[in-house]
């Protein structure tokens, strides 16, 4: 039994300013979301997907012996010959690229200049507030050249402004000991406060707009960091002087390696390689029981002697891969449903090519979806599985159930919605991507490479959600330490990327994130006007406290445009670890609200909700198991006269991006 507890679900604590100036201060630091095993000598770092990273912490090369002079400078010619032939192999690259007749490249694919343009804008209109802004920022500016003063006079004085909490850059204890260093971070972080400052304080900015312009100034924040130059990193002063340099010569190597690995672009690496699909991850035992252009269907081997009689259907999303849920033995989420007694099934979606570039949702729905659920019922013997959509799947998942009672179809029991949306008129960061200007770019873009949008471009959108954590940290790590990333499993599947096809990449933005079309009751799929509140099923809906890409309001506004009973839910975490919480680990919590009648927000829902300790994993098993019938047999895969192409987890799963 869970027990319950007095706690509400709350944000975490900003960061703080402190000594004279008093009052808050904001930082581009991302919030902690969560945790996973990382190795032995390693540092934990927060990932976009809600859980903890891993970097090395040992030295390149040398790093012991005294400063040598002589191999310094012979360092420094290495680095200026690599810097060199970096310039010449990345002018050949673009070079080659360059077809003839063929459309450029836009210029500004992220259309970066239209909002730093309704920004200019913005600040010319909100003339007294900037004043204001720049006034405070100067009095904090002169507060820290006096505390400065005098600390490098002996004095004590204390900081006027901090890291937010989670924000790891300033680690180093130079940050905190050296004035120096003290007076550079806390002058970047005044300054990039101040900045933010203007963005929250500007009027007459429609919000959407906001939100974009808010975005890219935190990546410009980000970029500029101290931590982010060799001369203001007093882990890369430390590392080149005791290395003699030798640390600048790795990196520039293994950004070398990196721009290679991604044929011309830079592909971060973000952990080592030492994992393989359906040796270290992916590994729960099944069978791929059927196969079309779309999709691969495993049926995973059963583990106890009997199961329920009504199958398990499973969507993951088709951004990034599948194995999510089966990474480890010990957080798979399809050995537990297994072990639970659920016979499971789930779908590996194609990583598609230039075939697929024509396909949308109508043939996903069909060639995924209901291509599934009759295999299953060949399987099984059952005309109607209980489903799981997650992210993006739920969203097909959702849109489907809404055609199929547009067409008396009655093939799905109930549906379970991991972090994912209906309703995108609060949609989170990702909708900073969709205005028209980046979706013609986008378009031009996967016109050129033949209808798919490259896996790179995908995964770079989800880095610059967490860019600091992403993007910079292995940036200092790989390229300036001179370091190799840990292998890390989380991180590996992270960077295994799928491409998306162009028809159904920009339907579902276009549908979803611009027009909101599915919520409204617009959208149409397969000739079918689809409505929401026609769907009678049972849903279950999980959200996340602090999900970034499917936020908690977001889900619950979706939850609420069903037509059936409803059980909504928050985990603690974020869209990854929010999700993959088993309850053995101990961790996290979760809310729900059992109260009769209506919620007409999250907030009212909150405010009745009660604090659960752990994971909802057993939570949803008692309203599932409930939905599933008695129970029969196990079942093997293969059973039903189907034919097993073979083992899990498929060869689909295997098929790289780049």
């Amino acid at each position: 039994m869970t027990a319950k507890a007095s706690r509400k679900p709350s944000a975490a604590p900003g960061p703080k300013r402190t000594g004279k100036a008093g009052g808050k201060a904001k930082s581009s630091a991302q919030k902690p979301q969560g945790e996973a095993k990382a190795p032995p000598g390693t540092d934990k770092r927060e990932s976009s997907t809600g859980q903890t990273t891993g970097q090395t912490t040992g030295q390149t090369g040398d790093q012991t012996g005294a400063f040598d002079g002589q191999q310094f400078a012979r360092n420094m010619v290495a680095v200026a010959l690599k810097s060199q032939e970096l310039l010449v192999d990345y002018a050949a690259r673009m070079a080659a690229r360059r077809k003839p007749g063929a459309q450029a490249a836009p210029l500004d694919p992220l259309n970066i200049s239209g909002a730093m343009a309704s920004f200019a804008r913005a600040l010319g209109a909100n003339q007294q507030m900037v004043a204001q802004t720049q006034t405070r920022w100067l009095n904090d500016f002169l507060s820290l050249w006096d505390a400065t003063a005098r600390r490098m006079l002996g004095g004590q004085a204390p900081s006027l402004v901090e890291p937010a909490p989670g924000d790891r850059r300033f680690r180093a204890q130079e940050w905190s000991q050296n004035e120096v260093f003290g007076f550079i971070k806390q002058s970047y972080l005044l300054t990039a406060g101040a900045l933010q400052d203007m963005v929250a304080g500007l009027n007459g900015v429609d919000e959407k707009e906001r939100a974009r312009i808010a975005f890219y100034t935190r990546q410009f924040a980000d970029a500029l960091a101290p931590t982010n130059f060799p001369l203001t990193n007093p882990d890369v002063l430390k590392a080149t002087f005791a290395s003699n340099g030798q640390n600048l010569v790795d990196g520039l190597n293994n950004l070398l390696a990196d721009i290679e690995r991604g044929h011309g672009e830079l592909s971060i690496r973000q952990s080592a390689d030492g994992f393989e699909i359906g040796k270290n991850v992916a590994t729960a035992p099944g069978k791929v029981i059927f196969r079309n252009e779309t999709m691969e269907l495993i049926q995973y081997a059963p583990t106890t002697d009997e199961v329920h009689e009504r199958p398990l259907l499973i969507f993951p999303p088709w951004i990034n891969k599948f194995y999510i849920i089966d990474l480890r033995p010990e957080n798979s989420f399809v050995r537990w449903l297994v072990a639970q007694g659920y016979t499971v099934f789930l779908v590996s979606w194609v990583n598609p090519d230039a075939r697929a570039a024509n396909k949308g949702f109508e043939e996903y729905m069909r060639e995924g979806i209901f291509a599934a659920l009759e295999q299953v019922e060949k399987a099984t013997g059952v005309k109607d599985p209980n489903c799981v959509g997650y992210c993006i799947g739920g969203t097909l998942l959702a849109a489907t159930l809404a055609y199929m009672a547009r067409t008396d179809d009655t093939r799905i029991h109930s549906a379970t919605f991991w972090a994912a949306q209906t309703d995108f008129s609060e949609a989170g960061e990702l909708s900073v991507f969709v205005d028209e200007a980046q979706l013609e770019a986008l378009k031009a873009r996967m016109d050129s490479e033949g209808g798919v949008l490259p896996g790179s471009k995908m995964a770079g959108a989800f880095n610059m959600l967490r860019a600091n954590d992403l993007i910079w940290s292995f940036v200092i790590n790989n390229y300036m330490l001179g370091k190799q990333p840990m292998p890390f499993d989380l991180l590996y599947w992270n960077s295994d990327t799928t491409r998306m096809p162009e028809k159904l990449h920009l339907s579902y933005l276009r549908e979803c994130y611009q027009k909101n079309a599915l919520a409204s009751g617009q959208m149409v799929l397969a000739g079918q006007t689809l409505d929401l509140s026609k769907i009678t099923v049972p849903v279950y809906f999980q959200s996340a406290k602090e999900d970034h890409i499917a936020p908690a309001v977001s889900v619950f506004k979706g939850a609420r445009l069903f037509g059936g009973p409803l059980r909504f839910i928050i985990a603690g975490s974020g869209h990854i670890a929010g999700v993959i919480n088993p309850p053995a680990a101990g961790k996290y919590q979760y809310w729900t609200n059992d109260a009769p009648g209506e919620h007409a927000t999250l907030e009212a829902w909150r405010e009745g909700a009660t604090e659960h300790p752990g994971s909802w994993w057993p939570d949803w098993d008692r309203w599932l198991s409930n939905l599933s019938g008695g129970k029969v047999k196990a079942r093997t895969p293969g059973d039903g006269g189907i034919k097993v192409l073979g083992d899990a987890p498929g060869t689909y799963v295997k098929v790289k991006a780049q």
